[in-house]
Parts: C-alpha cells; sequence; structure tokens
C-alpha cells in the first residue's frame, strides 16, 4: 500500500526560501518516478518538478534554475528546495508517484500517476 505524505509547506516572502519533503512508503524504488505538481485556486494542476529512473530530473520552465528535486539513496523521501519564490508560486503542492519501467523520467501527465499526496499550501506573499 503505497502511501505519500507531504511536509514543509507554509508561508513565506517573495525572494525566500522554502523545501518542501513527501515521505514515502510502500512501493520500490527502482521501479518508480516521482513528481510534485501545484494547482492554484481556478487553475489546473501542473507539474513542477520530476525525477525517474537513475535520478533523472525535468522541471516546468516557470521554476527551471530556482528548484531542485532530490530523493534520498532508499527513495523513501522526496524533497523539493524551491529558491526565488514569486507570488505565482502559491499553491498547493502534491507528491506523486507512479510504477515506472521506462527510461528517464516519465512526465508531467497527471493523470498517470497512480498514486498522490494530501497537499501541503504555500503562500508567497
Amino acid at each position: 500500500h503505497v502511501q505519500l505524505v507531504e511536509s514543509g509547506g507554509g508561508s513565506v516572502q517573495a525572494g525566500g526560501t522554502l523545501t518542501l519533503s513527501c515521505a514515502a512508503s510502500g512501493f520500490v524504488y527502482g521501479r518508480s518516478c516521482m513528481a510534485w505538481f501545484r494547482q492554484a485556486p481556478g487553475k489546473e494542476r501542473e507539474g513542477v518538478a520530476g525525477i525517474g529512473v537513475h535520478d533523472t530530473t525535468d522541471y516546468a520552465d516557470s521554476v527551471k534554475g530556482r528548484a531542485t528535486i532530490s530523493r534520498d539513496s532508499d527513495g523513501t523521501t522526496l524533497n523539493l528546495v524551491m529558491r526565488n519564490l514569486k507570488p505565482e508560486d502559491s499553491a498547493i503542492y502534491y507528491c506523486a508517484s507512479r510504477v515506472y519501467y521506462g527510461y528517464g523520467f516519465c512526465g508531467f501527465t497527471a493523470s498517470r500517476y497512480t498514486y498522490w499526496g494530501q497537499g501541503t499550501q504555500v503562500t508567497v506573499s
């Protein structure tokens, strides 16, 4: 049974830094693709950063150069460091995972992710 639990959200001033974490359990590290998505009020859920096979990473254009995704050696914790935060980064951030037998990162199509956390609110003012 896969469980994802996010933490680390909160309120931060523009230009600040925030670290989000996702505690993951119940899946095989080597066959998983994980990502952070976010959803702002009235907007669709969008991919922010992802990590796949051999820790290949990908980022949305809106956060490239400002975000770093990583996971620990056994895949039980997924982290996202967001720097130089902007008001438009305000959203609920979700951790997601899926089984993946391909190569590299599996992409940001939300419907292809099987498991989701409950979300954590990030507010930038």
